[in-house]
């Protein structure tokens, strides 16, 4: 395995030769995974004040263990570690606004850049508690090493780099014995480019974080979840193909590859992003030429949808039936999400659920409710197009028109800006592709039901034939 600069996706991992099929690329044990787990700093500064400055929630434990670990320079067993990642980034977190509202209709709006709420993390959380232990951060390196562009920097490196790993069970010998193994980066990682597969191992469990772009992780699981895994986290990841899996033992993760890779060949992991999160969090993008279709898939073909668009369709169609905030109500209390993700590939049972809701006749609602069930996504004519509706109002939310996007990027253009059209623009070939399908499905709806009523009625005829007297 080889890393180095790959033609459109930055930094990666590629195949040096041939590689099998369930074939150990490398083994990482957890003690050197970087975490509130493996740190020593949630130690020092107690439980009750990690507790005291909400340390244990979203990123700022780590964000913090990040930092003090960067400030104690070759003591840190993670010091070689820290000092190779990137310090500059040009996610949209450190966009100027200009280049922000290039971003306009897209998922990426401003609440999830996330700039300010990631900020009030660093004043309420971390720099109280780095204020409060003088002795375990010094003044003289707060201003080094605690100030808030570090604080993005470790954020945004969180936010591209990171792993979700559950947590390890074992007897306080095993974690001991596992704190014992040389701690050097270098002789702790273990590149076995000959091993099997173990078979005790579990598969993704796992993750690479593709949370939202809020460098605190405001939208992602408890932060202790989350964790730096040197080595895997230089690849790259790519949406249905992936070639690699991290699978995990007791006390080691171990990168295991799922299909034979050829010799100059990335090596990429799975992720599930939509469009915009790969410029949040990875810059990694690539053009589309064609509706739908781009010519790789470099990213996940996803776009939000917002279920409050979808309600206006309803209610602008005038199928909407009885209160629908109840209904609203009712759908969120058993799914607890109001955003629907439109593919390429115009799966979208969810929405279609969410529209038989709320167009359902008053009986059939409150059966509905009775059940406590949601109904089944059948498409029916009469929901098409309020579905085409939907995607419509969602495509009127863009400035700029697909043409006049594909005309900018035959044009120069700053890096940010290009980022930012090619994100719409990936987005509304999504939104067009959904369109073009469900038309298909409106065709064939229509032409079943014209062979039923054709059917009905030939089967009439023949009944009427069939009852009709004998004369004599």
């Amino acid at each position: 395995m080889g890393l180095g600069d790959i033609p459109g996706c930055g930094r990666g991992a590629y195949a040096l030769r041939d590689i099998p099929e369930e074939h150990t690329l490398f083994t990482v044990p957890r003690h050197i995974i970087l975490s509130p787990r493996t740190s020593s700093l949630p130690g020092l500064l107690g439980e009750e004040a990690w507790k005291q400055f909400n340390l244990g929630k979203r990123w700022a434990g780590l964000i913090l263990c990040m930092m003090w670990e960067e400030a104690q320079g070759e003591s840190s067993k993670w010091s070689g570690y820290l000092a190779d990642l990137p310090s500059t980034f040009d996610t949209p977190m450190f966009w100027t606004s200009e280049d922000l509202e290039e971003l306009k209709g897209t998922a990426l709006v401003e609440d999830k850049v996330g700039r300010d709420q990631a900020e009030s993390a660093y004043r309420e959380q971390l720099m109280p508690a780095a204020l409060s232990r003088p002795d375990l951060f010094p003044s003289e390196k707060l201003l080094q090493y605690y100030t808030l562009e570090r604080y993005h920097v470790m954020g945004s490196r969180i936010l591209s780099r990171s792993f979700t790993v559950q947590e390890w069970e074992g007897s306080e010998d095993e974690d001991a014995m596992a704190a014992d193994a040389d701690t050097s980066i270098g002789s702790g990682m273990d590149v076995d480019m000959d091993a099997n597969t173990p078979e005790h191992l579990e598969p993704d469990e796992v993750h690479e974080q593709d949370g939202t772009a809020s460098d605190d992780g405001s939208d992602s699981g408890d932060e202790e979840d989350t964790a730096m895994v040197p080595i895997a986290d230089m690849l790259n990841a790519r949406f249905e193909h992936e070639n690699v899996k991290i699978f995990y033992e007791k006390r080691a993760l171990s990168m295991i590859t799922t299909k034979p890779i050829k010799p100059g060949e990335q090596i990429v992991g799975n992720s599930h992003c939509a469009l915009s999160v790969y410029v949040t969090n990875q810059s990694f993008y690539s053009q589309w030429n064609t509706y739908g279709d781009p010519p790789n898939s470099d990213l996940l073909h996803v776009v939000e949808l917002l279920a409050s668009i979808v309600v206006e369709a309803v209610e602008s169609s005038g199928k909407a039936v009885g209160d629908v905030q109840e209904r609203v109500d009712w759908w969120l209390d058993r799914v607890d999400y109001d955003i629907f993700v439109i593919q390429s590939d115009c799966e979208v049972h969810e929405l279609i659920t969410f529209v038989i809701l709320l167009i359902m006749p008053v009986p059939e609602w409150e059966k509905t409710q009775k059940k406590g069930k949601l109904p089944k996504p059948r498409l029916k004519q009469e929901i098409v197009p309020i579905l085409n509706l939907a995607i419509e109002k969602r495509l009127a939310q863009y400035p700029t028109s697909i043409p006049e996007d594909e005309m900018l990027l035959q044009t120069p253009l700053s890096e940010n800006k290009r980022k930012a059209t090619v994100v719409r623009l990936g987005e509304k070939y999504i939104l067009v592709a959904a369109m073009a399908k469900l038309r298909v499905l409106e065709s064939l709806l229509q032409e079943d039901a014209l062979r039923v009523s054709k059917k009905r009625k030939l089967d009439g005829g023949a009944q009427g034939n069939g009852a009709k007297k004998t004369k004599t």
